[in-house]
């Protein structure tokens, strides 16, 4: 799954042993798995804290979680850590983190990010925005924020009624709709104003 090299199960076992609680190990998860924005990320999880589908994975030094959602995107990762003159860096890499891994049986919201970074998101682009899920609620429907020349545009609607919703719905067909949380009274980077 995760590879941590020996020092960085040193220098995350001095870490854990610094927290005040016991019983204190890591999660590793990725936010935005599949797609250009993921990021890899370590965390404290106290004892309670880990998600029931978390899998966990006994190392030497600790024990640690790994996020369900991000097992597929966590393969050939490695987490090191090398000292050097200001100290030293945990580095973490993980090569699969933004390679989209969408098929009929992903989940909605993979499936729904993968849509808008393969086919919405470069067509938003040449107006200087993008379109990123915030959530997908009980009833499916998919929360959506508009950035960057979509934020504030007196477009927006159109774009979100014949555009994003009209493609996510034909491709995710689970999709209920689509509904959009910006604050669109700033409209200093508008690409119609």
């Amino acid at each position: 799954m995760v590879e941590i090299t020996e020092s960085a199960q040193s220098y995350l076992r001095g870490l854990l042993d610094s927290q005040e609680a016991d019983n204190v190990s890591i999660r590793i998860f990725i936010t935005d798995p599949g797609t250009p924005m993921a990021e890899t990320c370590i965390a404290y999880c106290a004892e309670g804290e880990e998600q029931s589908s978390d899998k966990k994975v006994e190392y030497n030094e600790f024990d640690a979680w790994i996020d369900d959602r991000s097992q597929p995107f966590l393969q050939d990762a490695l987490v090191d850590y090398a000292e050097d003159r200001m100290g030293g860096q945990l580095t973490i890499k993980a090569p699969n983190s933004k390679v989209p891994k969408v098929s009929d049986d992903s989940s909605i919201e993979d499936r729904i990010n993968y849509v808008l970074q393969s086919e919405v998101n470069p067509s938003l682009a040449e107006h200087g925005g993008m379109v990123t899920l915030v959530e997908l609620t009980e009833n499916q429907v998919a929360v959506l924020q508009f950035g960057g020349g979509c934020q504030g545009c007196g477009m927006v609607d159109m774009t979100l009624k014949e555009g994003v919703e009209k493609s996510l719905m034909e491709r995710v067909p689970e999709l209920e709709g689509v509904s959009d949380v910006t604050d669109h009274s700033s409209r200093e980077n508008a690409y119609f104003k």
